[in-house]
């Protein structure tokens, strides 16, 4: 992989994963919108561990107490409020494990088309318009009930279709439940780390079998781009989300989508 390759899809990677724009569209896209050959899965691994890092480090102290206090569940101490973030973050992502475990083959191939990803950029983002609107935006995260968990789950698997975007449409899933625009948020990012970990855990696994040569310098390069890139979107997101809701997001999409069914109609 060439330098600039690298530098762009570890950014893209970095700051598309935790916005409700597509991380996969875009990994999917860019390279051949640009004409490069495909990346290859060390590097898919690589910037998958860089965003793992940086959203357990940006919420290593929530992640503490909930490890703590989901420990004393276990020990018969009760059920706290970190306690109950602990297993919904749990709960919520049992539908995408079963959906990418029965439907991996058909994801990597026919849904990677690029008119799918026109039609699921455009047909999510309005719902994520609607979402913003019509929620009640009362409740914070660790008020949700299990219904709600059972709800985003599932919401959280249907973004196995590339283009819908995981944050997107677990955001989206959120605000429908009655969370507040940054609760939707945080709760999503929370929710990244089990997936993250099934999804390069798979794409580790798939390296590894296929014996391919790897390119560790490009490997590096992509872990530490992708890790800043990611944790300073985190940042960002959660303090300016309040003041400018998701309609630049839901804009960003139309256009996004009217663009590619332009090109590949």
């Amino acid at each position: 992989m060439i330098f600039a390759q690298i530098l762009v899809l570890a950014l893209v990677q970095g700051f598309t994963e935790f916005l409700p724009i597509s991380s996969s569209a875009h990994l999917i896209l860019v390279p051949r919108l640009l004409g490069w050959p495909d990346q290859g899965l060390a590097f898919d691994v690589s910037v998958h561990v860089g965003t793992l890092l940086a959203v357990v480090l940006y919420f290593r102290h929530e992640l503490g107490r909930m490890l703590s206090d989901w420990l004393g569940s276990l020990a018969g101490r009760g059920l706290t409020p970190d306690a109950r973030l602990a297993w919904a973050v749990g709960f919520g992502t049992i539908p995408v494990g079963l959906a990418g475990l029965a439907f991996k083959d058909v994801i990597e191939t026919t849904l990677r088309a690029p008119l799918v990803i026109a039609a699921t950029t455009i047909g999510f983002g309005l719902l994520l318009g609607w979402a913003d609107r019509a929620g009640a935006r009362r409740r914070e995260e660790k008020e949700i009930g299990w219904r709600d968990v059972l709800f985003i789950g599932l919401a959280q698997a249907v973004a196995l279709i590339p283009g819908t975007s995981r944050s997107g449409i677990t955001m989206t899933a959120g605000l429908f439940a009655g969370l507040t625009r940054e609760a939707a948020a945080r709760f999503s990012f929370l929710l990244s780390i089990p997936v993250i970990v099934l999804a390069g855990g798979l794409k580790g696994r798939d390296l590894v079998l296929s014996a391919v040569p790897v390119d560790w310098s490009a490997i590096g390069l992509g872990v530490l781009l992708s890790a800043v890139s990611a944790y300073l979107c985190i940042h960002f997101f959660l303090r300016l989300l309040n003041r400018m809701g998701f309609l630049p997001f839901v804009l960003y999409r139309l256009a996004l989508g009217g663009w590619l069914l332009y090109l590949f109609h």
